[in-house]
């Protein structure tokens, strides 16, 4: 494994998000074909969450 430190890592981040196939990563990767699919199914799962009970 190796590390780079930049002074602006999240302009690697764009570069590589745009170069890469990155599926589950959502932001800034709406060219990839699964994104608009993904991002429907996790509002899906967090509406489930949200409407169940929580216990103690």
């Amino acid at each position: 494994m190796r590390f780079i430190e930049r002074s602006e890592p999240w302009d690697l981040e764009s570069q590589l998000i745009s170069q890469l196939d990155l599926p589950l990563n959502l932001d800034q990767n709406r060219h990839n074909a699964l994104h608009s699919r993904l991002k429907e199914l996790r509002a899906q799962a967090r509406q489930r969450a949200r409407e169940l009970s929580i216990r103690s």
